[in-house]
């Protein structure tokens, strides 16, 4: 016993924490892409047919459970629990579709199986479900793959540098205008780029998904964004007769609203894996492959990471090696993490803090004082 009858009890060490926030190194790896995918077990680049159907049929009983649920047994429910119920039937059907979304991202990667017929047939199906035209998306998702980072040329979440900023985005820079900026963002923001290329590269003329003669795809792409198109119109068209046989409010509510959770996940996950104070993006002088792959953040959404089949958590590996399937995507995040080193980026804070800390400080980008020649650009949020 010490003084005052207090015993001294030594504290123990603290375990050192991962600070997410500290900057990811921009000099060029001391790593090559073979000696990243020689960390991996070879089975993670092995494709099943079987395998990968087998998590398409899960989600799809998940998804026809939800739906037999909702149109069988919530009619019947007093309107109080109808009120609870059918908001419940959105948010879980909306994850088990972003999750069918995924499945179908995979095969535009060609990391469902080994035969590009098939990923492309599953995919179309897949995707037009969802009203995304799937080749279309495939093509520009694959030249962001192939550009990120690059300020000129990567597709989407292009982050502006102060000069480009609009007039309107120092009244939007507080809680008010912050709050409604996420919420159109995660509402809009998915049909605004395909429709307008909104929040996408720049084009020097109108770029749309739909126009299989715009600027974003080549000469050879055309007739498959004419497929796409046809393959979004004839779901559309399902829906406009199950709008004459069930009615409008029917198919907002069984159908519509899940699709809207659904498009907010995509763009919130997309945007959280490239928006992060402490990646770097590059100009031309700058920017090469290796580099911009690793621009991108591992983000933790709990017992989604599952349900959304590890898109959320593994996108780093994702980037590296994009026709890994997603099942083998964990097996390989944690092999490639000792190569990778300070060049691995995870942040562990929650989504829904993450988007506000990134709405506030990740405004636009900029290079540091002093290295205005580098081509090496950071987030700022100073107007």
């Amino acid at each position: 016993m010490g003084a005052g009858g207090r015993m001294s009890v030594p504290t123990s060490p603290k375990k050192p924490e991962f600070n997410s926030l500290k900057r990811v190194p921009y000099s060029k790896p001391p790593f090559t892409l073979s000696e990243i995918k020689k960390a991996i077990p070879p089975h993670c680049f092995q494709r099943s047919v079987l395998r990968s159907f087998s998590y398409l049929l899960y989600d799809f009983i998940l998804a026809s459970l939800f739906y037999h649920v909702a149109t069988n047994y919530f009619p019947n429910l007093p309107q109080l629990l109808s009120n609870v119920a059918w908001p419940l039937y959105w948010a879980m059907q909306g994850c088990i579709l972003t999750g069918v979304w995924v499945i179908a991202h995979e095969c535009g990667h060609h990391a469902f199986s080994d035969y590009q017929w098939l990923d492309d047939t599953v995919g179309l199906i897949l995707h037009s479900s969802l009203l995304v035209p799937y080749f279309s998306w495939k093509y520009s998702h694959r030249r962001h793959h192939s550009n990120t980072g690059s300020l000129e040329r990567d597709e989407v979440f292009v982050p502006k540098k102060k000069s480009g900023l609009r007039w309107w985005a120092k009244h939007f820079n507080n809680p008010p205008g912050r709050f409604l900026s996420i919420t159109i963002q995660l509402t809009l923001g998915w049909p605004l780029y395909l429709a307008f290329n909104v929040a996408g590269r720049p084009y020097d003329r109108f770029a749309c998904h739909y126009d299989p003669y715009g600027p974003i795809f080549s000469d050879r792409e055309r007739l498959q964004i004419y497929i796409s198109d046809a393959g979004v119109l004839a779901v559309a068209y399902a829906l406009y007769r199950l709008v004459l046989a069930k009615g409008v409010g029917w198919v907002i509510s069984v159908y519509g609203v899940p699709l809207l959770v659904v498009n907010a996940f995509l763009v919130m996950i997309t945007y959280l894996q490239h928006t992060h104070p402490s990646l770097p993006h590059y100009d031309s002088s700058e920017w090469d492959w290796m580099r911009g792959a690793l621009s991108t953040v591992d983000r933790d959404y709990g017992i989604l990471n599952k349900v959304f089949h590890n898109i959320t958590d593994t996108h780093v590996a994702h980037h590296l090696f994009s026709t890994m399937p997603h099942y083998h995507a964990m097996v390989a995040t944690k092999a490639i993490k000792p190569i990778l080193g300070e060049y691995y980026q995870f942040d562990g804070m929650p989504v829904y803090k993450a988007i506000w800390r990134e709405a506030k400080e990740c405004l636009y980008v900029e290079p540091d004082e002093g290295d205005k020649d580098k081509g090496v650009f950071w987030f700022r949020n100073k107007l």
